[in-house]
Formats: structure tokens, sequence, C-alpha cells
């Protein structure tokens, strides 16, 4: 939806965690065999023969089925135009108890997300600390100071969220320029003088993004029905959208006192755990609809 780059769907044997995800918070490799970034020398080679690396364990395959039921209600919220928000409910509750295996296996799948969204945290929380132009020059990108916003962020892009080739890093990216094109509409214009405030709305927003594209990529946004009125299919991607901004602003809140103590180490596991409290309130919500509908 939006400017999404949604395939046909995941297979429903895709392991509910690929091997390839959960290394966002990984120190990155010495280069040329110099010392680690903790400042250790590199290991010495291994007596005998050359040990080969291990291969990544192969995850079992999920059920086939996993998403048919988030799929098939999504397809009657969507060809509702938007009207019959039991569908959405069961399509968001299902698609975090059973696609995903419940909150916490539904944001480890969030993947390059997590870390493009501590990358980007990190930044907006140095740029209220310190100011815009001392973090921009942290990062090499000195130059970019006093540019509008959306020069700004579109040169934080590569940083951010590096391209990629795999649909993981693709759902960061698209949530990300998502993001940039939502900045106006929340009232954020200029990075100078940013607030405390500002700096949540700016990550709520890509969290919302990243937290939408990976759904509508998961259930085949290809394979679900919408309306043939361009402005019906408008006010659906709206409410999915607004549904899932509602979770993570309430998660938000609810880890005010862990974000008023974050340090740079502790960036990912705070954005780890906001995306898992998220997909927990989605399900809540999500049940709460099918009730109160």
């Amino acid at each position: 939806m939006g400017t999404s780059t949604a395939f046909g769907g995941q297979c429903g044997n895709t392991p509910l965690v690929p091997s390839w995800l959960g290394n966002e918070g990984s120190p990155p490799a010495a280069p040329d065999g110099g010392a680690a970034p903790n400042g250790t020398p590199p290991a010495g080679p291994p007596d005998g023969p050359l040990a080969q690396p291990a291969s990544p364990a192969i995850p079992p395959a999920a059920d086939s089925t996993r998403f048919s039921a988030a799929r098939n209600n999504f397809s009657r919220f969507a060809g509702s135009g938007g009207d019959d928000h039991k569908a959405l409910g069961r399509a968001v509750s299902h698609y975090v108890s059973s696609s995903s295996g419940g909150a916490r296996t539904a944001a480890a799948r969030m993947g390059s997300a997590r870390g493009a969204g501590s990358r980007l945290l990190g930044f907006l929380s140095d740029a209220v600390t310190r100011g815009v132009s001392e973090a921009l020059r942290a990062l090499n990108l000195g130059a970019l100071a006093g540019q509008p916003i959306e020069d700004v962020f579109l040169g934080l892009a590569d940083y951010v969220c590096p391209d990629g080739g795999t649909i993981d890093e693709g759902i960061s990216r698209e949530a990300f320029i998502e993001t940039i094109a939502d900045l106006a509409g929340a009232g954020i214009t200029d990075l100078d003088g940013l607030t405390h405030d500002q700096m949540q709305t700016v990550f709520e927003l890509y969290a919302t993004n990243a937290i939408e594209a990976r759904l509508c990529n998961d259930i085949g946004a290809k394979t679900v029905t919408l309306p043939s009125d361009s402005w019906q299919v408008a006010r659906v991607q709206a409410q999915l959208n607004d549904f899932i901004r509602r979770a993570v602003a309430d998660a938000l809140t609810k880890a005010r006192a862990a974000e008023a103590a974050l340090t740079h180490d502790r960036v990912l596991a705070f954005v780890g755990s906001i995306y898992e409290q998220a997909f927990g309130i989605l399900q809540i919500m999500g049940d709460t609809e099918v009730e109160g509908a």
C-alpha cells in the first residue's frame, strides 16, 4: 500500500524467523584483520587444519496455511471499503497470534527495521541533545546541515537503512521513505530545535510504517481483493495505518521511563521492545474490535 513494493505474499511454509534475520545488533567486523571494535586483538589461527565456518541452522518450516485467516479477513475488510471493522480486528489478531507466532516472534521478524529504527532513534536523540549540525557531523554528513528537512532525511537514508537485496531490507527502506513523506503532515518541518516529543513522533511514524509494510508483504497485498474505488482504497490504507499507529503510540507511552534513560548501547534493545509491545497491543486491539463491533 502507499508506495509499497509488496509481492504476492509469503509462502506459508517460510520459517517464522528466517535464519538471515537477527544480526542487526552484531558489532561490525574489524577491517583488514585489525582489532575488534572493543579493542581486543583478533584471534590467532587455529592449530591444525583450518576450521570451516558453520552454516546457519535452517529453521523448521512453518504451517503452510498460517497466513490464510489474516489474508481472508483483510480481504473482507478491504472489500468493505473500510466499513467491516470486525474483519480488520480478526485480520490483525490472526496475523500476530497465528501467522507470526505471537508478539515476540513478530517483533523478531522485523529484522532490518529494528536496526534501522535504532539508528534513526539514535540520530534523533543526538540531534535533540547536541544539535542537528553536531549529530550530522558525527556521521560525516555535515554538509546536510541547514538543508530542508526532507533533504536531510534523504541524505540519511543510506545510514538509517542501507539498501540491500532482501525483502526485509526493502521493507525497512520503504518505511523510511514513507516516513519522510509523512513529516510535513505531522507538523515536523525543521530539525533545528527538534523537541523530544517530535523525536518520538518521527520514530512513531517509522515504526508504524515498518509494521504496516511487514504485514502487507506477509499477507500479500497483491492477493488481497481491494475496492475498485480509489477513495475507498485510500480509506482502507488510512484505517490500517491509524490502527497500527495507535498500538505503537501506546507502546511508546508505556516505555517513556526507559526512553528517558536511553543510552547508545541500549537503543537496539529498546526498539525491539517497542515492536514487541506494539504487536502485543495490536493483538489486544484486534480482539477488542471483534468483541465490541
